[in-house]
């Protein structure tokens, strides 16, 4: 079973998607039904799942990508696959930020859980206010890799402007080298290596030597 967030097509729904979507999978419908019901009063986005699998395959179906952060709230104990190997897949498919939930006999599963990067571990009965606060700190966590990636790609994308002898000066600038010690290297006129410099410089839009260097290493070049 499964309900999808809807896109944007009025301002209360814009809002939901700015505040982020939450994915909740437990096989009991009654706590999806009540959790469902919580998220959307308080104006979230959500979509719910009664099995990790049905979860796990939709992240490979062709859906346009959910805009704003985003997190996932699972039971622990499920039939078909438990919590900790939920998180353990999703790991190595993405760094969604994951909200583990339980009844009291779930100490030993929320230090496993912890241990494998699980962001919080929930015990039952659930208290709202906790509840949203973990939430509220998840979808914040998202956020923050979401301007991460964004800004990995966007240096990405400007590195793949530079020409090959473009990179190798930069490179060299990395490491310290003087444009004279360059010219000397390469077997390249000094001119000629201050115009790659300036060039790399332009499509990386650097501003200085100092920022030529901070974004190189950003990408580990």
């Amino acid at each position: 079973m499964t309900r999808r967030a809807l896109p944007p097509a009025n301002k209360d729904q814009a809002a939901r998607l700015k505040k982020g979507l939450v994915t909740i999978i437990d096989d009991d419908t009654e706590i999806l039904v009540a959790l469902a019901a919580l998220l959307d009063l308080e104006g979230y986005a959500y979509e719910t799942f009664t099995s990790p699998l049905d979860f796990l395959n939709s992240l490979n179906a062709p859906p346009p990508k959910f805009p704003g952060p985003v997190c996932v709230l699972s039971d622990v104990k499920m039939p078909e696959l438990d919590g900790l190997e939920l998180q353990r897949q999703l790991v190595a498919v993405n760094d969604t930020p994951l909200l583990l939930m339980s009844g009291m006999s779930g100490v030993e599963e929320a230090v496993t859980g912890f241990r494998a990067g699980a962001l919080d571990f929930i015990l039952k009965p659930i208290d709202d206010e906790a509840l949203l606060q973990r939430i509220d700190e998840a979808l914040a966590v998202s956020g923050q890799h979401q301007v991460t990636r964004g800004r990995v790609l966007a240096l990405e994308q400007k590195l793949s402007l530079l020409t090959n002898r473009e990179r190798e000066v930069a490179q060299m600038v990395v490491r310290g080298q003087l444009n004279r010690e360059i010219a000397a290297e390469l077997n390249i006129a000094l001119r000629t290596v201050k115009v790659h410099r300036q060039r790399a410089m332009e499509k990386l839009e650097a501003s200085n030597t100092a920022e030529l260097v901070r974004l190189m290493n950003e990408e580990g070049l």
